[in-house]
């Protein structure tokens, strides 16, 4: 199906009994009774008293303190494990569950210091209400994705892939499956859906992941552009690690998602929002630029101005300011620091 819907589980049982999606639930009908009369969303919605009634018959503190007794112990085959000794988790290096995550590969014991991002390319041009979803999807593995391509190099079969949410655990596979989604448009290859972009220096049509490749190898960081509520939808971290391996260093966008943003700068990536009534269509910007986000390495506060510099292939620039969403000192020190994680581990080796 091309539309999918989330909704509450009454919600869900509502729409079933109507039958079709494009009702009001506040003003039609689900459906009659047998002697003809309309039933309303509110005839048959519980009251709190009801719930409150239905709770208190169906759960007892017993119910918990039997669960619970032995909530550690586990069943037979849990108890049958080999676990392995030490203080340290046991890296597995022929997982393809569990990983080993570089984020902290080559961390020095005091941050650098922030530096201007120069010479950046667009990965993916985005418009309003990109989800989470959009970002790093959670379902299946489609098998002619980067992401099926390295689970096949390390002899699994595809009726083994599972899905993007059930190999969380392993970066490889959630880096391979970042902007993946299906139905993701990215504006750089219109008429297109899927993880695909143009590598911008040859004009290349090829997936997001091996595009970022290509910049990685090159040394040129990337950026993101995006409309309005850019992240919305269900909190999911791998949106905001996903771009950061990639090699994403800044989303500038017309809004973000409040947990998103967030997300972005405990991954080190910075959340940059257009001027006030600014957008990607009013500047004229295409996505085929080269970038410059100067006066990071000046100074870092919450919410100071950044101007952005948008180079086109014929020499001609566009400059424009940017209002910096890391809204908080405390998110300034995480950014300063690379990320969140690197942020706690030199607190952790301080103590």
């Amino acid at each position: 199906m091309r539309a999918n819907y989330l909704a509450s589980p009454p919600l869900v049982v509502a729409y079933a009994l109507a039958g079709r999606m494009d009702i009001d639930l506040t003003t039609e009908a689900l459906g009659r009774t047998a002697t003809g009369e309309d039933v309303y969303l509110k005839d048959i919605w519980p009251t709190n008293a009801e719930i409150e009634t239905t709770m208190a018959a169906s759960i007892n503190e017993q119910m918990f303190t039997a669960r619970y007794a032995d909530v550690f112990a586990g069943d037979a085959r849990w108890q049958a494990m080999e676990v392995p000794a030490g203080e340290r988790y046991a890296w597995d290096p022929r997982s393809e569950y569990v990983k080993r995550p570089p984020y902290f590969d080559g961390m020095p014991a005091q941050p650098a210091k922030p530096v201007d991002i120069t010479g950046a390319r667009v990965l993916a041009v985005l418009g309003d209400s990109v989800t989470t979803d959009h970002i790093s999807p959670a379902g299946n593995i489609a098998k002619s994705s980067p992401a099926a391509k390295y689970l096949i190099s390390k002899g699994v079969e595809p009726a083994d892939f599972n899905s993007y949410g059930a190999r969380r655990g392993n970066h490889e596979v959630m880096v391979r499956g970042t902007f993946a989604n299906v139905r993701l448009r990215n504006l750089l290859v219109p008429g297109v859906e899927g993880g695909v972009t143009r590598y911008l220096p040859t004009g290349e049509q090829t997936s997001i992941f091996d595009a970022s490749e290509k910049y990685r190898a090159a040394g040129t960081p990337l950026i993101i552009l995006a409309g309005k509520e850019y992240g919305s939808g269900s909190s999911r971290d791998w949106a905001a690690k996903g771009p950061m391996l990639l090699g994403v260093r800044a989303a500038i966008a017309e809004s973000f998602e409040r947990i998103h943003r967030s997300n972005l700068i405990g991954m080190g990536i910075l959340p940059l929002e257009y001027a006030a009534g600014q957008t990607r269509q009013s500047l004229g910007l295409t996505g085929e630029e080269t970038f410059a986000i100067v006066g990071i390495a000046d100074k870092l506060e919450p919410r100071m101005k950044l101007d952005v510099a948008a180079t086109a292939a014929d020499g001609s620039q566009k400059s424009f300011a940017t209002l910096l969403r890391i809204d908080t000192p405390d998110e300034a020190e995480y950014y300063r620091h690379g990320g969140i994680l690197q942020y706690v581990l030199r607190q952790v080796a301080l103590r």
